[in-house]
């Protein structure tokens, strides 16, 4: 059975740090492409980052600059930095895991809230 369990969220002032964690077992996590989205009380899912099997990483514009995303795959983890946070990145943060061969896979989520 696949899991996604996200960690890190909380709450944080304008300009922090938070590093999100989303620990992935029931799965050969080094083959699945990698992505955070998250959503904000009545606004769509959206896509922040994504990193691929091989590494290779693409943000949002809204993020570009001040979020990383990294994984270890001797960990089956998946993460994500996040700098500079603004309060427009208040939402709930998700991991998603999908292969080449059409598994999708979502964690539960985690709030990250940014005020003062």
């Amino acid at each position: 059975q696949v899991q996604l369990v996200e960690s890190g969220g909380g709450l944080v002032p304008p300009g922090g740090s938070l590093r999100l964690s989303c620990a992935a077992s029931g799965m050969i996590f080094s083959i699945f492409a990698m992505y955070w989205y998250r959503q904000a009380p009545g606004n769509q899912r959206d896509l922040v980052a994504a990193i691929d099997s091989g590494g290779s990483t693409n943000y949002a514009d809204s993020v570009k600059g001040r979020f990383t995303i990294s994984r270890d795959n001797a960990k089956n983890t998946v993460y994500l930095q996040m700098n500079s946070l603004k309060f427009e990145d208040t939402a709930v943060y998700y991991c998603n895991a999908r292969s080449t061969v059409g598994h999708n896979y979502w964690g539960q989520g985690t709030q990250v809230t940014v005020s003062s």
